[in-house]
């Protein structure tokens, strides 16, 4: 069983932190006794994931900014460092995504240009920002948030798949770039997960039906909680010998043969 105790007063930043997959993923740190910073565009969600996390007894602090922004990086990291000291961890969640309805030529290039920048330049620019302070503390472990989408698509996915798989060789590149310095880095591509829940407003969540669980060898949907235990394990001192890695969290429906 992994030590939750090793988190215990850890700084973990997570970006898209306010909403969904993320904020499973900043409940999951403070529970285990982390610091945890958010960084999130969306100022309400945020505030409002923060104050929930801290009302159950954790530790959560909100920054508002863009992960496309270099200057907004650059200032999430001197936040981070500002109240904690350190960045020990850094989860790279934050995403954005849509479908064109038509076909190719219905896609912009605008539109394809701000998926990669906020996708895929996001996360590098966050790792540009907060690596001195990981160095200075000796090392540390980054997840990036990727998709099975990286290997399979849906008609008008050209730019989340484009920047969903480049997020899998970014982190590749970086873990050998930065082992040096005692920095792990790996990737997780979530497959269905049900966020309906896990918005602000305390929405109420979708009603999955049975068709929906069946799609899934595992039996069920995903959940946020099903992505925070693969970064919690793979920010853990058991996941060591762990570097460079895609793990894929989708209950088995990827590698399902679909004939219905």
């Amino acid at each position: 069983m992994l030590d939750m105790s090793q988190y215990k007063d850890k700084t973990v930043v997570v970006t898209g932190g306010a909403q969904g997959i993320g904020r499973g993923i900043a409940q999951a740190f403070a529970a285990a006794g982390a610091r945890v910073v958010i960084g999130d565009i969306d100022d309400e969600a945020g505030r409002e994931a923060a104050f929930l996390i801290n009302r159950n007894g954790g530790k959560c602090f909100f920054f508002r900014m863009d992960v496309s922004s270099w200057p907004s990086c650059k200032e999430l990291a001197a936040f981070v460092v500002a109240e904690s000291g350190t960045v020990d961890i850094l989860i790279n969640n934050a995403g954005i995504a849509h479908a064109t309805e038509g076909s190719i030529f219905d896609e912009t290039p605008d539109r394809f240009d701000r998926m990669l920048d906020v996708n895929l330049r996001g996360p590098f620019l966050c790792v540009h920002a907060c690596l001195p302070f990981m160095t200075r503390s000796g090392g540390g472990s980054i997840v990036n948030i990727a998709s099975v989408r990286a290997f399979m698509s849906e008609p008008g996915n050209e730019g989340y798949s484009a920047s969903k798989g480049g997020v899998i060789s970014l982190t590749h590149a970086l873990a050998i770039s930065l082992a040096p310095r005692h920095i792990r880095v790996n990737s997780i591509c979530p497959g269905w997960i049900d966020v309906s829940g896990w918005k602000k407003g305390n929405p109420v969540p979708d009603q999955l039906n049975e068709t929906d669980h069946k799609q899934h060898p595992a039996g069920r949907v995903g959940e946020p909680g099903d992505i925070a235990a693969a970064c919690l394990y793979l920010c853990s001192s058991d996941a060591g010998f762990v570097t460079g890695t895609n793990l894929t969290v989708d209950g088995g429906m990827l590698v399902k043969m679909m004939y219905e």
